[in-house]
């Protein structure tokens, strides 16, 4: 499939998607490797000790997916602004 066979709305659509799910995925590991690493820490803080890991990677993939939605919209419209010039 060439890129003249899919629609534009498809194609910011598709890349959305596939930011907002990396950013989802990688926010989720980035905050799951910090839990752990803090609670295996050798003075860890109370505000460690005290946080939920399953909270805590929650808020992390939230965090994500709002980055790579982010992230999708602005290349979007960077794309769309240079093929108007």
């Amino acid at each position: 499939m060439n890129k003249k066979s899919m629609p534009k709305k498809n194609r910011a659509l598709t890349l959305f998607i596939a930011c907002s799910a990396f950013g989802l995925v990688l926010g989720g590991f980035s905050s799951r490797a910090d839990s752990y690493q803090c609670a295996q820490a050798k003075n860890p803080t109370t505000q460690c000790l005290s946080e939920n890991p399953n909270v805590k990677t929650l808020q992390g993939m939230l965090t994500g997916l709002l980055a790579g939605g982010g992230a999708a919209i602005g290349t979007s419209w960077k794309l769309q602004q240079d093929r108007k010039n």
